[in-house]
């Protein structure tokens, strides 16, 4: 069972998502890298880049399907395969419908009866 303390503030989703990330780096040089999301959510997303952010800086996300455009603050930056880095960005303010998705309800299970019911 869940604990309040270990329970996610928004359910993860494994979606693959076209975005645009803007920002400086530290030695105040523009990074501009299309990318795509790995995992979404309503606070935010896990993308993989080619160069490392620092945490804390603030960037700008851009939906490439939508052209929708929020300003995250990097959270996690972590070496990932080939060069990458695995880079966790938190919307200043959540936006569940920045994704343009329904997110499923909290109880939701593929072991619920109604998920049976509809497969």
């Amino acid at each position: 069972m869940e604990t309040t303390s270990s329970k996610r503030r928004s359910q993860r989703l494994f979606l693959q998502v076209r975005v645009l990330v803007e920002g400086q780096l530290a030695g105040k040089s523009a990074v501009k890298e299309e990318t795509h999301t790995s995992v979404v959510n309503a606070h935010g997303a896990l993308v993989e880049m080619g160069v490392a952010l620092e945490p804390g800086q603030t960037v700008t996300l851009q939906n490439l399907r939508t052209n929708d455009k929020t300003e995250c603050t990097v959270k996690l930056a972590t070496p990932a395969s080939a060069g990458k880095f695995s880079t966790a960005l938190e919307f200043l303010n959540p936006n569940p419908g920045f994704w343009r998705i329904s997110f499923p309800p909290d109880d939701w299970s593929m072991k619920s009866p109604d998920a049976k019911r509809h497969s």
